[in-house]
């Protein structure tokens, strides 16, 4: 019967010792023996705190959170003393913390259970009035005590020991939240290095499958210009569809490309909104004279990578240019200004616009709305404008423009918050 005890022990405790190790209590912040203690997180968690208000409340000098392991007692917060580390044979709590229960002695030095203990010996302190309640976690593992102590005598009211136990569910709840913070911070890790494969996987093959595309569509141009290819035979429809898919594949793998390279280090400098503007223009001339667009812009100095920014322009406005509303000559007026340390950027177009349920949606890659008339694209335009926005710490919203389109405003943060120009 002892032995099946024991062993039954055996298996609770190890499901004890599994519940402190993913709360991050064994190690990490907590010291080893013969190390010195950094409370430094604990005092912003608020568990020192606690620690003096139980002690306040109470009624005597010192108070402690105590996480328990296998061979230690760990004081991780403490008021009235500097926090240590003993042996779980030398602690008070581990004799009684497994009980479940609120423990409160007048005098340890006439109870069996501590009359030889070094806390209450002298070895290491003179113990008498002594106090602790369990800190039971959400699982039902018993991390350790919420422990008041005294070297007289004492006692508590039942008002003072009602609190002692809010005080501890509330060590308890600040526990939980640092276990959750700390499941949340690995989690984003986890996202973020997932997101790093996945964009150098896209970058890799847009890349490795561009060179074999180009010679495609290389190759169906020179048939189309083959005089043995007839007018009226078939294949030149069928030369006409290949190298339309070609191109448009092409043009998303550029997408692609372009999506996984942005975002990374900055290369950051000052450069005119202006004139990163006219750049684009230049760029996007051929659609800009086939639908007669009109493109306004004033001008403030702006800070960030230039090559990126002008990424995000111009997939701005080539959406505007591309998402028109059908028998309207396109209107694009870009505004900038700054605000404080922010610059706001404002690309306001006549356009389809975007319906509000759609606004958050069309920000993810490949996330096309496939509505009739609406331009060629890949579903990466405002995905890379996110990637540009965010590696610059700044924020990016889609609005409605007053008698329809779209405005989509964007807020950086800025080192150059002079005055306009």
């Amino acid at each position: 019967m002892g032995e099946q005890r024991a062993q039954l022990y055996d298996v609770k405790e190890q499901a004890r010792q599994a519940a402190l190790s993913q709360y991050g209590l064994p190690g990490g912040i907590l010291p080893r023996a013969g190390h010195e203690y950094d409370d430094a997180l604990e005092r912003r968690s608020g568990l020192d705190k606690l620690a003096g208000l139980a002690a306040k409340i109470c009624g005597v000098p010192y108070g402690v959170v105590n996480i328990i392991t296998a061979e230690e007692q760990h004081q991780i917060a403490a008021a009235g003393l500097e926090p240590a580390v003993c042996s779980r044979e030398e602690s008070m709590c581990a004799r009684t913390f497994l009980d479940g229960v609120t423990t409160v002695i007048r005098d340890a030095s006439a109870d069996p259970r501590f009359t030889a203990n070094p806390f209450v010996t002298g070895e290491i302190a003179n113990v008498r009035f002594y106090a602790s309640v369990p800190l039971v976690a959400a699982s039902g593992h018993v991390l350790g005590t919420l422990c008041v102590f005294s070297d007289r005598k004492g006692s508590l009211s039942g008002e003072q020991e009602d609190a002692l136990e809010t005080l501890a569910a509330q060590t308890v709840d600040v526990l939980e939240l640092r276990h959750r913070t700390r499941l949340l911070d690995e989690a984003m890790k986890e996202l973020r290095r997932s997101n790093e494969s996945l964009t150098e996987f896209a970058g890799r093959v847009s890349h490795d499958l561009r060179n074999p595309l180009t010679a495609i569509i290389g190759y169906v141009e020179l048939s189309e210009q083959d005089p043995a290819v007839q007018p009226e035979s078939p294949a030149v429809d069928y030369l006409h569809s290949i190298g339309g898919s070609g191109r448009r594949m092409l043009a998303m793998l550029d997408d692609l490309l372009s999506y996984s390279r942005l975002g990374g280090a900055l290369d950051r400098s000052t450069i005119s909104l202006r004139a990163l503007v006219s750049d684009i223009e230049k760029d996007l001339h051929p659609a800009i004279e086939e639908t007669g667009a009109i493109i306004e812009c004033n001008d403030i100095p702006l800070s960030g990578d230039p090559a990126q920014l002008r990424t995000l322009l111009q997939n701005l406005v080539s959406n505007s240019l591309s998402y028109r509303s059908p028998g309207k000559t396109p209107k694009i007026r870009i505004s900038g200004e700054l605000i404080d340390d922010v610059a706001v950027l404002r690309v306001i177009d006549n356009g389809r616009g975007i319906p509000p349920s759609d606004r958050h949606r069309v920000l993810e890659p490949l996330i096309r709305l496939q509505r009739d008339s609406d331009g060629p694209g890949s579903g990466l335009g405002l995905a890379t404008c996110m990637r540009v926005v965010s590696a610059h710490e700044g924020k990016l919203t889609i609005g409605e423009t007053p008698g329809g389109g779209t405005t989509v405003t964007v807020s950086l943060p800025s080192a150059a918050a002079g005055q306009q120009k």
